[in-house]
């Protein structure tokens, strides 16, 4: 299948590894060219490299950390400079502490929610009037599995990334009508360094082995494994492609049916 991403211009967010880099290798091998960011100038050139020794579609990035209240105008820019215009921006953010809600510090929470929240409402504010004006445009926007059934011990991530549901869900309904779909995917367990470090935070809390807390954590998946960044990365360039026009204010799950609500 022709995804139709061939010289598509995307932008993905935290992606100097992890499910952005996954995200952002999937558009490159379609044909669409990608700006990758984060704050590791280090890792984001390597990735860059690697991409563009595939071929396909080409790859470029700007250091960026979405701590910075200056950094929505620093991307704005930067697609100016390199592309001109924006085709498909992909908002990724890290995640917050672990811990549980009732425990959480107020002054982590504001901060926490400025980062994951405020700063894609920001950065996607200042690159949908094109998208809109030149009648398309995809905002893919990755939150959690914890949006539709909370996990344990990420009490601030459940909370903060069910704003963006609200979000995303009224933004699809305003700018489908003039070529611009807004959807989410919500990832389970994938297997990606921020799931280990969970794991050994788990184990620690415990006083289990780490294997034993990932094997128990496996068991819970019907497919009976972690999930692999690649196939993650293949979702999200379906969801942004071209033949995914009548997607639209849809939250996906690429979790292995972990969570148990239909």
């Amino acid at each position: 299948m022709d995804l139709g991403l061939t010289g598509k211009q995307a932008l993905v967010l935290a992606s100097s590894r992890g499910l952005g880099l996954g995200i952002a290798e999937a558009l490159a091998a379609e044909g669409a060219n990608v700006l990758i960011t984060g704050r590791d100038g280090g890792r984001l050139e390597a990735a860059v490299k690697a991409i563009n020794e595939r071929g396909a579609g080409k790859a470029s990035f700007v250091t960026s950390d979405l701590s910075d209240q200056g950094t929505p105008h620093l991307l704005e820019e930067a697609v100016k400079a390199e592309f001109g215009r924006l085709d498909i921006l992909v908002n990724n953010t890290g995640g917050p502490p672990p811990g549980s809600m009732s425990e959480a510090d107020l002054s982590v929470v504001r901060r926490q929610f400025e980062i994951m929240v405020m700063s894609v409402m920001d950065i996607t504010a200042r690159f949908l009037p094109a998208m809109r004006e030149q009648g398309w445009g995809r905002v893919l926007t990755v939150a959690s599995s914890g949006v539709i059934q909370p996990i344990p011990n990420l009490g601030l991530s459940n909370a903060l990334r069910a704003t963006l549901v609200g979000w995303s869900k009224s933004m699809a309904n305003e700018t489908a009508g003039d070529g611009v779909t807004f959807n989410m995917l919500l990832p389970g367990r994938i297997n990606t360094a921020r799931l280990q470090e969970l794991d050994a935070n788990n184990a620690e809390r415990s006083g289990k082995d780490v294997a034993a807390i990932a094997k128990a954590a496996q068991a819970q998946i019907p497919v009976g494994r972690y999930g692999a960044v690649d196939e993650f990365g293949a979702t999200a360039a379906f969801l942004v492609s071209e033949r995914a026009s009548y997607i639209n204010g849809s939250m996906i799950r690429c979790d292995g049916g972990a969570i148990k609500s239909v």
